[in-house]
């Protein structure tokens, strides 16, 4: 089995994320859609903007989310507009709350649990998608980062509730508390697979 190249810099600044992005020698074309978290009003959890304006902006990448499926200040339109602005993003980049007007199922080839994948519909308009994640505990997941990026935060509303539920439910937030956890993290590969497809 061929090891995966990984590439680390002690440099924090917006030129280290150019060069690291360079490094990696890919290619994003078309129009990509750069995913990371908008993070929760008033809290700090989410990548300055200042810090990914550099990357983002040479890839003229459109800044991506979705809503959550738990209550906030991200569960609706409307105040996770105002989440994207008061935070910063739309100050360096195009925005785009993918599932402000619904959701889109995907298939999942051979998955542990799910048979579809139910992502924000405006997936359906980018060719490339970039994951810039921040470091972070997940209650069920352990950790948060590139992978559940992927699966919960290109996951609409209800296509989150899907992955937590193992593919039990569209609709049933309160059932997300009760999954097993490999059954969960299952789920996240499940859709992260049907997202690369």
């Amino acid at each position: 089995m061929e090891k995966a190249t990984v590439y680390f810099t002690k440099e924090i600044t917006p030129e280290a994320l150019v060069r690291i992005y360079e490094a990696a020698g890919r290619e994003l074309k078309g129009k990509v859609a750069v995913k990371l978290s908008t993070g929760e009003p008033g809290g700090h959890n989410f990548l300055n903007p200042q810090l990914i304006k550099g990357l983002v902006q040479k890839l003229s990448g459109t800044i991506v989310e979705c809503n959550t499926a738990y209550g906030g200040k991200r569960s609706n339109n409307k105040d996770h507009w105002q989440t994207f602005k008061d935070h910063g993003f739309m100050d360096i980049a195009p925005c785009d709350l993918m599932d402000e007007n619904g959701d889109m199922a995907l298939p999942v080839k051979d998955g542990f649990h799910l048979e579809k994948n139910y992502v924000g519909e405006h997936l359906k308009n980018y060719d490339s998608v970039l994951i810039l994640s921040h470091f972070k505990g997940h209650a069920m997941a352990g950790l948060g980062g590139a992978l559940k990026n992927m699966s919960i935060g290109i996951g609409s509303a209800r296509g989150k509730i899907n992955i937590h539920t193992a593919g039990a439910s569209l609709t049933d937030f309160a059932a997300c508390f009760s999954m097993e956890q490999d059954k969960f993290l299952e789920s996240m590969a499940d859709a992260d697979s049907a997202v690369m497809d």
